[in-house]
């Protein structure tokens, strides 16, 4: 995509449209123009990795079955940590997260749609959660200090970035040293169609904006990262097919998990 700023933005109204609607016509778990045939969200979130637990301890509203895989359950959050998501929609895993962290913790929420920080502020505030916050801002450019994170989880949010490298910078500068990434996201198995690659809808859907799985580990270096694990969820295709029945973007792309640390 040559526009940035063109993709950024319709992206940030198909979020805000999911915000206020719900997972009607939402976009990585089947709801949406990707798919002909609506996905149930807890159907959803169970194939990506939740468990019913998880979906038990969260505010309903905050779960419309969004992502790829489960980040949380990669990341061994200890008592005390303090946890950013990058593009943390409604909250569903800050609300998981805070559990981990305890009251002693605390968990920040990034997301550049204001509808999404509303519904999450609203979720928090009418839960009582007070070691979780969620801030207006870019996972390019995150409204948070240098080195006073120790750990940054996602949810098959960096796909959507226009600027993959500027998020990979910036997570390693908020984390502090020994710092660990621990995140679930698209990644292209094989050079995607150049039509997919330009189509802002299939960008909005966590596929046209995939980039090789070799060249995210490259930008996860060029950034700083060391000890960098990248592999596909088993059930992959599984997920991906999900999206969009029939029209084989899981020859291209799979739901993986990455870990680094700084």
């Amino acid at each position: 995509m040559e526009d940035k700023e063109a993709v950024r933005e319709f992206i940030r109204k198909n979020y805000a449209a999911i915000a206020v609607n719900g997972a009607e016509g939402n976009c990585c778990s089947g709801n949406s123009g990707c798919s002909p045939v609506p996905l149930d969200v807890t159907e959803a979130s169970l194939r990506i990795g939740y468990t019913e637990a998880d979906l038990a301890n969260v505010p309903e509203e905050a779960n419309m079955g969004l992502g790829c895989g489960n980040p949380i359950a990669i990341a061994a959050l200890k008592e005390g940590e303090t946890v950013v998501d990058l593009g943390s929609g409604g909250g569903f895993d800050c609300f998981l997260a805070r559990m981990q962290v305890g009251e002693t913790g605390h968990v920040i929420g990034i997301d550049m749609t204001p509808d999404m920080i509303k519904l999450a502020r609203r979720n928090a505030q009418k839960n009582g959660y007070a070691n979780v916050e969620f801030r207006l801002g870019e996972i390019e450019h995150l409204p948070v200090a240098d080195a006073s994170v120790d750990v940054i989880i996602s949810n098959c949010v960096i796909n959507l970035s226009p600027d993959k490298q500027l998020v990979f910078n910036d997570a390693y500068r908020v984390l502090k040293p020994g710092g660990r990434l621990s995140i679930s996201d698209v990644v292209a198995i094989a050079p995607l169609p150049e039509e997919v690659k330009q189509n802002l809808a299939l960008n909005a859907c966590c596929i046209g904006g995939a980039e090789l799985a070799e060249d995210i580990k490259a930008m996860l270096q060029k950034a700083g990262f060391t000890e960098i694990k990248m592999a596909p969820k088993d059930n992959s295709k599984e997920i991906v097919r999900s999206w969009a029945p029939g029209m084989h973007y899981e020859d291209y792309i799979a739901s993986y998990i990455i870990e680094a640390i700084k």
